[in-house]
């Protein structure tokens, strides 16, 4: 584990209660297909090497953050579980369970408790609702900030200097924001900011976007300003979303909204084609992240990176236990895959344990735990463009 240092810090110096971390992880993973039947989407497998969730909770530790909250409804306890035991077995860095957290803390992390009542209240409709029913949790002890990440963004980032930005501006919200080709903006939110590096528009997924520039999705609310925004508009007519009203709410209400440039990678994993996608980024030279600096949770080792046809494999993520008997060309493969002989597989991401029979011919595809092959092409037309995108980063 990298060294830690308290949340107070990364700023203005005071306690680790000053920023509260919470990690938006609700989604079922409709849009994945197969790959998300069965399982939590925030638990997908990613890189050969983790799961989609452990980028958020790897940067929170990195950045020396003590601890975040989770914000989940849909199979909580299944998450909750996993995430106690991977996350919850080291000192100095903790995930929160809400109401649910002192049953995980009278328990060791190899330990779980027994079934918890299911979540009460009416349905989450949109993200502002995991902040409005778990009120308590989020706004209690009167943190200073909330800084808002996702479970399924694949980067690697220190939010340590976005928040002292963040502090010394004075700003009611700074939100992260990367320049991309403006023809894939309507896939994002797209942002604009004038000459003082103050937000002037925010659209999400604009038909016609007016800039390059989009919102990554991860930002630090004064918690305050965010707790009085949100029960202003709980009880009117509105989406129950953070980016579709709480943030246009306070850009209309006159609040000062700042920018953090994002200069490295970053991924919303929201289909499989990103996915496959994300995949295959990783394979660059260099790789859109590095490789020995990802989250080893699957395995505490990083894949080896082939780039020639040693051992019939080439440019290619490979860990050390994979048995391999065909060709394997630009993919990436998770431990205990095996390749039957004369295979061939091509750009394409082999999950855990999967098996390819003798003589097979795979590409382009997700092939499953259970062998299964989900072939991979674009989800939705506004996805058919993106196959070929070079990437936000």
């Amino acid at each position: 584990m990298e060294a830690s240092v308290t949340a107070g810090q990364a700023g203005r110096g005071a306690g680790a209660d000053e920023v509260r971390a919470v990690l938006l992880a609700g989604g079922e993973g409709r849009r994945m297909g197969p790959l998300g039947t069965g399982r939590l989407k925030p638990l997908i497998p990613f890189g050969g090497t983790s799961r989609l969730i452990d980028f958020s909770l790897a940067n929170a530790r990195r950045s020396g953050l003590s601890e975040v909250l989770l914000l989940s409804q849909y199979e909580e306890q299944r998450l909750m579980d996993d995430l106690h035991q991977v996350w919850n077995s080291s000192r100095g860095f903790r995930v929160h369970f809400g109401p649910y957290d002192e049953a995980y803390r009278r328990l060791p992390a190899d330990e779980l408790p027994e079934k918890l009542p299911e979540p009460g209240g009416p349905r989450e409709r949109g993200t502002a609702d995991a902040f409005l029913h778990k009120a308590a949790h989020v706004f209690g002890g009167r943190p200073s900030e909330i800084l808002i990440l996702h479970a399924d963004h694949v980067y690697r980032f220190d939010y340590r200097d976005m928040l002292r930005e963040h502090r010394a501006s004075g700003a009611a919200l700074t939100l992260a924001y990367q320049r991309i080709e403006r023809r894939y903006v309507h896939l994002f939110g797209m942002v604009e900011f004038d000459a003082g590096g103050n937000l002037t528009n925010f659209v999400e997924k604009p038909a016609e976007p007016s800039s390059d520039l989009v919102f990554a999705a991860f930002c630090v609310f004064d918690s305050a300003c965010l707790q009085r925004y949100l029960e202003r508009l709980d009880g009117t007519d509105w989406q129950h979303d953070i980016s579709r009203d709480v943030i246009p709410a306070m850009l209309a209400g006159g609040e000062r909204i700042r920018g953090h440039l994002v200069r490295g990678h970053w991924e919303d994993i929201g289909t499989v084609d990103r996915y496959l996608r994300a995949h295959l980024a990783l394979l660059a030279d260099p790789p859109t992240l590095p490789l020995d600096r990802m989250p080893l949770t699957i395995r505490p080792e990083v894949p080896r990176r082939f780039l020639s046809s040693a051992a019939g494999v080439r440019s290619s993520l490979v860990p050390s236990d994979v048995r391999n008997a065909g060709l394997v060309e630009r993919c990436v493969l998770f431990p205990g895959v095996r390749i039957g002989e004369g295979a061939t597989v091509r750009d394409s991401v082999l999950l855990p344990g999967a098996e390819v029979p003798a003589g097979a011919r795979i590409d382009a595809s997700i092939v499953l735990e259970d062998g299964s092959v989900q072939p991979v092409g674009p989800d939705r037309p506004e996805d058919a463009s993106a196959r070929t995108c070079p990437g936000i980063g």
